[in-house]
């Protein structure tokens, strides 16, 4: 397997999912210096520890990620290139902590099923901790608070059993325009893995919603 300075100076345009593979193993398995203390916004207006690799590096990434898996800060590997070499969100981050994955396919997730009208269903269930943490709930909460949001709801919907996806009631986000739906579930995706799936809907006709 090749060492993460043989992974970084591959080109860009060369880093497939195998790179990206082994990237994660070697990175996860490194040592890093921390560029800042305090984290940095970047430029999508997140917040970010910046950190740079070094075959001198005395911080251990393992550590540097426990420490950030409960702050809602994401973390940039060398920013100080033409274009930093990786940049991981706050969701990815979280979701390494809980199972040692920067992100997977959703495991099927098994809830109740409800008959909304005949002939056809709908299933649901409430996010369980490992789906979603209690740590990770109070950022977003902390998220929304400062949108002047105080009552978002949420579901697990699915019209399979097998991929659902994690509803933002509307209503409770104050029924923002269609226009800016997609800018709204782009913000809540930085607090979650890439893999989930985000949907803003309408709880009407929908099995009840409830408090994030």
């Amino acid at each position: 397997m090749k060492t993460l300075d043989d992974l970084l100076n591959v080109a860009a345009e060369r880093r497939d999912t195998d790179w990206e593979n082994q990237f994660f193993h070697q990175f996860t398995s490194s040592n890093v210096n921390i560029l800042s203390p305090d984290p940095q916004v970047g430029p999508d207006n997140w917040p970010y520890l910046l950190v740079e690799s070094d075959m001198e590096a005395k911080e251990s990434v393992q550590k540097i990620l426990h420490w950030l898996h409960d702050k809602g800060i994401g973390l940039v590997l060398n920013p100080t290139e033409e274009y930093p070499d990786y940049v991981f969100t706050y969701g990815m981050i979280w979701h390494f902590k809980e199972t040692g994955l920067f992100y997977k396919t959703i495991d099927q997730i098994k809830p109740e099923v409800v008959e909304i009208k005949q002939n056809s269903s709908v299933y649901y269930g409430q996010p369980s901790e490992s789906f979603l943490p209690a740590y990770v709930r109070k950022i977003l909460l902390e998220f929304f608070r400062d949108q002047g949001l105080l009552g978002v709801k949420i579901n697990l919907l699915s019209d399979d059993n097998k991929n659902f996806d994690l509803c933002f009631s509307l209503e409770s986000l104050g029924n923002p325009p269609v226009k800016e739906h997609q800018g709204i579930a782009e913000a809540i995706s930085w607090f979650l893995p890439p893999h989930y799936s985000i949907v803003l809907i309408s709880e009407q006709g929908l099995p009840p919603f409830v408090a994030l």
